[in-house]
């Protein structure tokens, strides 16, 4: 049996148990939580609506294919802002860096905040507010690793931290990613990528915030005092997603790198509608690169579950400037629009640098 023919059985063996593990049903829709882990801050591949797990590369590889980490060519430094459904106010900022390690393997860290902006602080006495504002601190730190065999498959793995807290309650939890990707054909042509993120334990709040100071219902000897009595919240489970993406590449200047990629991507939701999307990127001479693609939900929806905020449609477009003659090293400038049924769209804006 050829290698090539032995690590497809073993991807598909991969792809096969991991969908096993995800049979579900409709009626777990909206019961996880942590659902920024979902949200996709970088810019190349918000214009393809995160359909490329086949093909990611580098940084932004954390977010969605850690296995991918490992094909940037030496290091990347990259920083992105997410305007979440412009209107709101919402927002996530991140921040990557990866470098090599030895020939093939490469290391990874991600931190990634969401901002919610300012929010008036009501009370039962005060429902038009207090005059004072608050806002939730939402924070992720991720650290992978990835490692190429001989250019034709990348394996990887990202651990997460996840902090959610206000000034008084707050939880914490562990996220554990994990990826692989296979490149085949003269020209790397066909691509093969599978992901399974946000496997991790349940997380809970918890703090002062949960406690409330009422009188003692039964006071002894006619005396009556206060006691603080503390509320148990309800644990809640990560969303956990599987994406098994494919790609393939059709040069029209091979030396140049002038291609055209179609990209195609199943999104397995533990706790959501499953998606499937189609996409195109079409690079030019490695200078400009176009991006669009659309996703649709498909299968059963819960009762009482609406349409999805997002249309399906996505568009972007990178420019790269080498910064050294011999193209070792360059400056790219990321933008991308998915286009929503209300408020202005989701705009991401990422600048990265390759060295």
């Amino acid at each position: 049996m050829s290698k090539t023919l032995y690590k497809l059985i073993v991807i598909a063996g991969l792809w096969m148990g991991a969908t096993a593990a995800f049979a579900g049903n409709p009626d777990r829709q909206g019961e996880a939580g942590a659902h920024e882990l979902l949200i996709n801050p970088w810019a190349r591949s918000a214009g393809l609506h995160t359909l490329n797990t086949s093909s990611i590369m580098g940084v932004e590889a954390m977010r969605l294919n850690i296995a991918g980490l490992s094909r940037m060519v030496k290091g990347e430094f990259a920083v992105s802002n997410c305007q979440l459904y412009k209107g709101t106010g919402l927002s996530m900022n991140e921040l990557g860096f990866g470098t090599k390690m030895g020939k093939n393997g490469a290391f990874g860290v991600t931190l990634s905040s969401l901002s919610f902006g300012k929010i008036p602080v009501t009370t039962v006495n005060q429902p038009e507010g207090t005059g004072e504002n608050f806002s939730p601190n939402f924070f992720h730190i991720g650290i992978g690793y990835s490692y190429l065999y001989d250019n034709k498959i990348s394996v990887g793995i990202l651990v997460r931290g996840i902090s959610e807290s206000i000034s008084s309650v707050s939880a914490f939890g562990f996220a554990i990613d994990a990826g692989v990707q296979y490149v085949s054909g003269p020209q790397d042509n066909f691509r093969l990528g599978i992901s399974l993120r946000n496997t991790g334990s349940p997380m809970i709040f918890g703090g002062q915030g949960l406690s409330v100071a009422n009188s003692n219902i039964d006071p002894a000897g006619g005396t009556t005092y206060n006691l603080t009595y503390d509320q148990r919240a309800e644990d809640f489970e990560l969303p956990s997603i599987l994406n098994v993406g494919a790609s393939y590449d059709t040069y029209f200047n091979v030396e140049k790198k002038d291609y055209l990629r179609i990209v195609g991507n199943f999104t397995s939701n533990a706790f959501s509608q499953d998606q499937l999307g189609i996409g195109a990127e079409f690079s030019f001479r490695e200078r400009i690169v176009l991006r669009g693609a659309y996703k649709a939900n498909f299968g059963k929806s819960a009762a009482g579950i609406g349409e999805e905020l997002y249309t399906g449609l996505a568009g972007g477009v990178s420019l790269i400037f080498p910064t050294k003659k011999d193209g070792s090293s360059s400056f790219g400038i990321d933008y991308a629009y998915r286009a929503t049924r209300t408020f202005d769209g989701t705009h991401n804006l990422a600048v990265r640098f390759a060295f």
